[in-house]
Order: C-alpha cells, then structure tokens, then sequence
C-alpha cells in the first residue's frame, strides 16, 4: 500500500510558497488545515458565476446559489453517513456547541448534569458554563490519565441518573488521544443520557460513520477540515433537532411572524436564521468531497508513520518530554511535547527561524495544562500533505533549540 503525497501536496498551492527564501513545513493543521485547489475553486465559482441569497430569490442566480448550498449540505451529510436534513451549517465548531449548549440545554432542568472531562478545548467547557449560569444545571468532570487520555475507569462512578448529556472531543486536541466512543455511549445509554463528540480534530482525517458510533450530536469545524474560515456543521438526530427551539431569531428560520405569535421552520432551517455563510458552506462541502475521495487506509498509515518518525526523533533530543500517549495506538496525529527549561513559545519561534509552523502555548485546554501543572507545550499536527522533509526540518529546529536556548 502507497500513498502518494506528493501527488496530494500538488493540491495545495500554499505549500510552494516560501517565507525569507525557506520552505513552508506546515504543522499546525489543529488549528487550521490549508485548503486545496478543489475548495479554493467551488468558493470562486459561487462567488463569481452564482453569487445570490439562497432560499428567498426566484431568480435563476438565487437558483444556483441555493442548489450549490443544499448539495454542500448533501456533501457534508454524506461524509458523516447521515441524512441531510439532520446537517445544520454554522459559523464554525465552537458555534455549533453554542448552539447545542443553548438549543437542547434550554430543555433541561436545575440539578441535571452535563459530563465533560479535563481534556476539553475550552468551547467545550465554558458553553455549558453559561448553561449553568443560566439554568441551574451542573458539570462533572472526568479526570485524565498520566498518558492524556480520558480515565474511562471514573464513568461508572460519574455517570448517574441525573447525568442528561456527556461531551467530550473524538480526539484530544493537545494529546492526539481517540476516546472510545463505545464505553461513553455504554455508559451513556445505561441512564439515559445523550452523547455529543467535538470532532474537531478527528473530522480532518476522513469520514467518520457517525450511525455506527451510536451517539446524537456531533460537531466539527471547515477551516481544520480543508474548508474555509466562519462555517462548521452540527449532526444531530432529527427527533432531537425537531425537539430543540431555535437559538438564533431572524429569517429563513421562520413559518410565520406575526406580533402575537411566531412559528418556526422544521430542521435545519430553524437553526439556520438570517443569510447563511453561503460560499464557506459550499467550500465547506467541497472540502467533506475532497476527503471523500481520498484512500484514507493509505493516508492515515502515511499520517501515523510521520507521528512515529516524529516521536522517534524528539525522544532522541537531550531534554526533549512527549506529552500524551507513546504509542500509535488509539491516537490521531496530533503530539505535544516540552523540551525542558525552554518556554514552549520559544521552541516555536525557532522552529520558525527554520521554516516550521507549529502552535505553542495551553491550545485552549488549561484545564488540562493545570492537570499537570504546565503553563503550555509544543504542538504538531500533522496532515495527509505532510511529509518526511517536514518532520527532519522540526527535528533539526529542535535539536537547535535544544544546544543554544538551554
């Protein structure tokens, strides 16, 4: 089995680009992927051939727009192995959680639980902040294992009959950790309570079944999954969607207004008011399309061998910790790590210096980063386009950081 990265990077114009006469080596794909040619051209296609509002206009411009956006959400839903009416288009990962957070905690009561671990980006922490600010409902917190995973030993103790929802990320954006999803919606399902995943940084590497995972929502961002900025996608099931009120009032979202009383659209519009990101959405379809088509067998052996490449390497660098699982197993290609007596921030200033983007810092996870009594570490992320060079080029920043800023 082979996979041809080269082929893949073709795709990417960014990649050719340098930055003072140096190659860009692109590992930060967890905060933001780049986008292929597939993506850049859809968007240009609306905006130049088709630009209109969709759904109001009979006009044929306002036609296409609305064809190109419904088969975006078509493209999504195929990605996600679900119907398309259950695909709901926002402004991104951390908005579909808002929305979750507002939407379906709107129909819960003081004293229900919310169950979220330590691991969680703080879009999925604070939302259900708010919610308990707002309603009187309460959040447990599983803790996290001295290898960054979720200690699923503390469900049973946590998941009790007042627990109404349980959401944590697919896959830990600091420690590349997979939860298994099976004993959450076990454990879930033994009280009753709903699941949701923050697939953020698991969406980028090939469709996911969400049928087979057995949960009931699911949210992910465009800009990490090849898209554009300002558009993300939240799956929910329709019995759910049809049960939750609308977060956002306006247009599109309406059956009737009128002052006395005003009747809502059925799913996805309801959740969908005013003009929608209309081009991001269509990228954003392009995008879950160009993932589609990938061998994802081949690219996510190509991705893992570069992770071990990675870890190998930083493990052979005087001063250099892993921060996370040390295996390949039940892991996605995000590793953090710390080189010690250096500042994460500047760890990635010099890997700057040598062309590497990296991201350092507590990635929206200090709650983790208190855990264990961190101020940040170093994170590289890797996708399907990158490559043995990219991997060298980090090392030998980092052996250089490792002999001059110690």
């Amino acid at each position: 089995m082979t996979f041809d990265v080269t082929a893949v990077r073709r795709q990417f114009p960014i990649l050719s680009e340098t930055i003072d006469g140096r190659p860009v080596h692109y590992l930060d794909n967890g905060a933001s992927a780049q986008t292929p040619l597939a993506v850049i051209d859809a968007v240009h296609k609306y905006e130049t051939t088709s630009r209109a509002n969709v759904l109001r206009g009979v006009h044929r411009l306002a036609e296409r727009a609305t064809e190109a956006y419904e088969n975006a959400r078509s493209e999504v839903a195929t990605f996600l192995g679900v119907d398309p009416m259950e695909i709901v288009f926002t402004g991104g990962c951390t908005a579909a959680i808002n929305l979750v957070a507002y939407s379906y905690g709107s129909l819960l009561k003081p004293g229900d639980r919310i169950l979220l671990s330590e691991l969680e980006h703080h879009s999925n922490i604070v939302p259900w902040q708010l919610l308990r600010a707002r309603s009187g409902i309460e959040i447990d917190v599983l803790p996290v294992t001295v290898d960054g995973r979720i200690d699923l030993a503390a469900l049973q103790r946590l998941v009790t009959a007042r627990t109404k929802l349980i959401s944590v990320a697919h896959v830990s954006n600091v420690t590349g950790a997979l939860v298994d999803v099976g004993a959450v919606v076990a454990a879930a399902r033994g009280v009753g309570a709903k699941v949701m995943l923050d697939g953020a940084q698991r969406a980028p590497h090939g469709p996911v079944d969400l049928p087979a995972l057995g949960i009931d929502f699911y949210v992910f961002a465009g800009h990490k999954a090849y898209g554009p900025n300002g558009i993300g996608a939240l799956w929910a099931r329709s019995e759910l969607l049809e049960a939750m009120p609308p977060f956002h009032g306006g247009g599109s979202m309406i059956g009737r207004v009128a002052f006395a009383e005003t009747t809502w659209a059925p799913p996805p519009r309801r959740f969908e008011a005013g003009t929608p990101p209309i081009g991001p959405a269509i990228g954003l379809g392009t995008a879950c399309k160009w993932m589609g088509a990938l061998d994802w067998t081949a690219a996510h052996a190509h991705e893992m061998a570069l992770v071990q490449r990675l870890m190998d390497g930083l493990q052979k660098i005087d001063g250099t910790r892993l921060f996370g699982p040390a295996s390949l197993q039940s892991r996605y290609p995000v590793v953090s790590f710390l080189l010690d007596d250096v500042h994460p921030h500047d760890v990635a200033q010099t890997l700057d210096s040598f062309g590497v983007a990296v991201r350092a810092g507590h990635h929206c996870a200090q709650p983790l980063m208190d855990r264990f009594d961190l101020d940040g570490t170093t994170r590289v992320s890797i996708a399907p386009y990158n490559d043995n060079t990219d991997i060298d080029a980090l090392l030998t920043g980092v052996q250089h950081a490792a002999r001059t800023l110690r």
